[in-house]
């Protein structure tokens, strides 16, 4: 009876929430607001305990407000970062396809005298292929999506190997499919739960710097916390034991994104995926690569420059290395090569 109540009390307050917002009526986005929302509210629960408990620390900001203002700006900014990554595209196969399509229409309707790239209408979609000889958008030739892709795979590939079954069009390489989002992405890292998308090409850079200023401001706002045990441990023991149990689950939570910041600095380093990494074995194109090879890697300062500046307007796909690129990499570097700076 009271269980009965309960639900037919929660739909109704549902189809009202979803009246006023129509966008709560999709789950999906439904379980990413509530996510967001309670991170939201873990952030503002440390910061105003911290600031509630401790006068000491309200003395020292009137003292240095310099300290705190440091602490607060990190604090803005590592939301601004989560929002930033939570709404950018991770890179969609379909959207660079467009971006390809559109390119093809507009150089068949240019002139012959004044052939531009696509993208030059208006700056805002590029595409391009690494490699000596590869075609980009950028370029003069009209070139299908189709032949695009299969330019980047070894000759005699089948179609039907790099075609996604789910949203049949062709996947460049290293893309795969997401169920979640129900869209192939290129360079497909994870789809991140608490971020509510896939991290991929687009915004794998972005989603770095939020792991990185969150570790930073979960062992600052620590730092704060252990401060104030050792300075008030014996004046109100429940503060102390509210203070001690968010301690124990900040410190397990700066555990984790320290792991997880330095596994994901390893995957930069050596121009790696997440799914590359852990499903070499199921993927078709690196089942034949040994294990300590990498191969889109082009070095480590090469590899951290496309990450870093990497631009969001611009897809770019990097070709199958061919057996003499796999075998110049699987050659250890010698004193000549470290000199030469072959490993960056």
């Amino acid at each position: 009876m009271v269980a009965g109540l309960c639900r037919s009390l929660r739909d109704r307050v549902l189809d009202r929430c979803i009246g006023v917002f129509p966008c709560l009526a999709d789950p999906a986005r439904r379980s990413n607001l509530v996510l967001r929302v309670a991170l939201v509210m873990l952030h503002l629960v440390y910061a105003g305990i911290l600031f509630l408990f401790d006068g000491g620390l309200i003395g020292k900001t009137k003292k240095e407000p310099w300290y705190t203002a440091l602490y607060l700006l990190l604090w803005i900014a590592t939301l601004v970062q989560y929002f930033l990554t939570a709404g950018s595209s991770p890179g969609y196969v379909i959207d660079a396809m467009r971006a390809v399509n559109e390119r093809n229409v507009t150089y068949r309707r240019a002139p012959l005298a004044s052939k531009q790239p696509a993208s030059s209408k208006n700056g805002s979609l590029l595409v391009a292929v690494e490699g000596g000889s590869g075609t980009n958008s950028q370029g003069s030739n009209a070139t299908s999506w189709a032949k695009l892709v299969m330019d980047m795979y070894p000759p005699g590939t089948s179609v039907r190997t790099f075609t996604c079954s789910y949203c049949h069009v062709e996947q460049p390489p290293r893309t795969k499919h997401c169920h979640d989002c129900d869209r192939c992405v290129l360079q497909f890292d994870h789809h991140c739960v608490w971020i509510g998308t896939c991290i991929g090409q687009g915004n794998h850079c972005r989603f770095w710097w939020y792991i990185c200023e969150e570790t930073a401001l979960c062992l600052w706002t620590a730092i704060f916390y252990v401060t104030y045990l050792k300075e008030n441990i014996t004046r109100a023991w429940w503060k102390d034991v509210i203070m001690i149990v968010l301690l124990i689950f900040l410190s397990i939570l700066f555990i984790f994104l320290l792991l997880l910041l330095l596994f994901h600095s390893y995957l930069v380093l050596t121009n790696q995926t997440t799914y590359e990494l852990v499903r070499r074995r199921r993927i078709p194109y690196l089942r034949g690569v040994p294990e300590r090879v990498y191969p889109f890697s082009k070095g480590v300062c090469r590899n951290l420059y496309n990450f870093c500046c990497f631009r969001t307007n611009i897809y770019t796909f990097e070709p199958l290395p061919t057996p003499l690129e796999l075998e110049e990499k699987l050659r250890p570097y010698t004193f000549l090569d470290v000199l030469k700076c072959r490993c960056c």
